[in-house]
């Protein structure tokens, strides 16, 4: 993987990460009700299963690359195609009420916000598909993939967890704002359109 495609990934990451989903709905509503600390519990939950999902596609798309070698190109063709899907029913996707408004701090076990952040990251099996879509259009078929696949993997975690932080942080000021119905709209629309765009720009793209 050269430089330049790294920095093509870390900037497509950071589009991605920044986009509120169910993990930082979560993280921010932990933090709205119980506080930073309870947020960063269940911010541990949500990693702990993203980690294991990105692990279980990148096995599988290894494994699926090194059976059918030829297949490389068409993999990234179908991941490019998938991307502008998943741009298009990002646009159309419907606003989700906000679980709670800013309110007094509440308490809850740790366990409980630990278990409740794995359950919502792993309970979202459309990250297999999205990851074996999206960590082919980066790796260079010429050069060893498990160092190129751990390097994309472990950049998508640290740009995650810098992205669920900065909304626990923020989220007592500006998250009821964002979960408001028509703010939750314009995400969606503009979220919709990076994932189009990024994914015709890919079409053509070569590593």
């Amino acid at each position: 993987m050269t430089l330049a495609t790294f920095w093509l990934y870390l900037g497509a990451v950071g589009l991605i990460s920044c986009t509120p989903g169910p993990n930082v709905l979560y993280v921010t509503t932990r933090s709205i009700r119980f506080g930073f600390g309870a947020a960063m519990i269940g911010m541990s939950g949500c990693l702990l299963a993203l980690l294991l999902m990105l692990i279980a596609s990148v096995a599988g798309v290894s494994a699926f690359m090194l059976a059918v070698p030829a297949a490389f190109t068409a993999l990234k063709y179908a991941g490019a195609a998938y991307l502008i899907f998943l741009g298009i029913q990002t646009w159309r996707a419907p606003v989700v009420a906000p679980e709670t408004a800013a309110a007094p701090r509440e308490t809850e076990s740790a366990l409980t916000l630990f278990r409740g952040g794995f359950l919502c990251g792993i309970s979202n099996p459309k990250l297999l598909v999205f990851a074996a879509a999206f960590f082919p259009q980066f790796i260079a078929p010429s050069a060893p993939w498990a160092p190129q696949f751990a390097l994309l993997v472990a950049t998508f975690l640290a740009v995650e967890t810098f992205f669920y932080a900065i909304y626990a942080l923020t989220s007592r000021r500006f998250a009821g704002r964002l979960m408001q119905a028509t703010w939750q709209q314009r995400v969606n629309r503009v979220s919709g359109v990076i994932f189009m765009g990024f994914g015709g720009v890919l079409l053509r793209y070569r590593p």
